[in-house]
């Protein structure tokens, strides 16, 4: 999300990080629910939709993907053929931290403010280290998911320098 911040300020471009959605259905609906879920992914593809037909150059998504899970590729297959089918452009950009160092930014000031699941420190670093068990959060070497693909290891630079590569591989 931080990084999508900054690339936003510098593209113009707006962000609509992954808790917008998250942390507005789970006041009703447990995202670990079917229907908390389902209402999660409605709500974003209906935003991408809305994006897709508008007069707006682009928008900037953050999110977390499992890449041994199928379903993902499905649904961000999806997604990739709706925005071409009104002539638009994908880019992805797989950041790629430590575990040491996204503890550390999931209690940041910025993150606290905008994801307020996040501020229960505990499940939240609980959930952390789950997903580093369980889930594949970046891809391995060589395997690029879709042509404009970009990976960076942003653990030692700042999401203003992160943003700024992401600018330029991009044209952005």
């Amino acid at each position: 999300m931080t990084v999508g911040q900054e690339l936003a300020k510098i593209t113009g471009l707006r962000l609509f990080h992954n808790h917008m959605t998250i942390d507005l259905v789970s006041k009703i609906f447990p995202m670990s629910t079917p229907t908390g879920w389902d209402l999660i992914c409605k709500f974003r593809r209906d935003i991408f939709e809305a994006v897709a037909k508008s007069e707006l150059e682009g928008i900037i998504f953050t999110f977390i993907w499992d890449f041994d899970n199928p379903a993902w590729k499905g649904y961000f297959d999806d997604l990739i053929d709706l925005y071409e089918q009104h002539n638009g452009e994908v880019y992805f950009v797989e950041l790629e931290a430590d575990l040491e160092q996204r503890i550390i930014r999931n209690k940041s000031e910025n993150r606290l403010l905008h994801k307020p699941s996040k501020r229960n420190f505990g499940e939240s670093e609980a959930n952390l280290f789950d997903w580093a068990d369980k889930l594949r959060m970046n891809t391995k070497d060589g395997e690029i998911y879709h042509k404009n693909w970009l990976k960076i290891c942003n653990t030692n630079i700042s999401a203003g320098e992160a943003a700024e590569m992401i600018r330029e591989k991009f044209d952005l």
